[in-house]
């Protein structure tokens, strides 16, 4: 008699800014509920998390429905608040983003999960896949390298166990423009 092995529990992590300008490059607009269902065919959606700045003005805008939308759907937000600042030549400027908070979630977390599927090009994450691949857990990179400059870093797809190209999922996670347009 064979016995079934247990489905592997999936952690998604997206580094959303990146994932929002990748699919804008590519010219679509992601829709998060067919994003879950998507990975969901990898085993048991253990989690996903979605990592986020907002500046001051956002939080009362645009993107705010967008996060609270993900919050209240599935996803576990990680948003903080960008810092606002004067550079050296006077001009306004934001600074702020949550790479070390996905990093140190994904590496204090990878016992609960033995597949990572990481939504980001950011090369600076390398060292933090390859840390995640040490305690056993499979790595999937999503971005894109479909548009010049690449979306993806070259050393984060070398050190990915797989990586998917966002623009091959167009069809599967983009929104249906159709759906979104106004009623005549």
């Amino acid at each position: 008699m064979a016995v079934s092995q247990p489905s592997p529990r999936v952690g998604l992590f997206i580094d959303g800014p990146n994932l929002h300008t990748t699919s804008k490059a590519l010219g679509f607009d992601i829709d998060f509920k067919r994003l879950l269902s998507q990975f969901e065919c990898l085993g048991s959606l253990w989690r996903a998390f979605y990592y986020t700045t907002l500046s001051e003005d956002q939080t009362q805008r645009s993107f705010r429905p967008l996060v609270d939308w993900l919050d209240y759907n599935g996803y576990t937000v990680i948003a903080k608040t960008a810092k606002d600042f004067i550079d050296e030549s006077g001009q306004r400027r934001t600074r702020g983003n949550t790479n070390i908070e996905l990093a140190v979630d994904a590496m204090a977390l990878a016992g609960k999960f033995d597949h990572m599927v990481l939504f980001s090009g950011d090369g600076d994450f390398r060292a933090m896949v390859e840390a995640v691949q040490r305690r056993g857990v499979r790595v999937t990179v999503v971005s894109t390298m479909s548009i010049h400059p690449p979306m993806l870093a070259d050393e984060l797809r070398r050190q990915a166990d797989v990586f998917i190209d966002l623009a091959s999922l167009r069809l599967k996670l983009g929104r249906n423009a159709a759906a979104r347009a106004p009623q005549a």
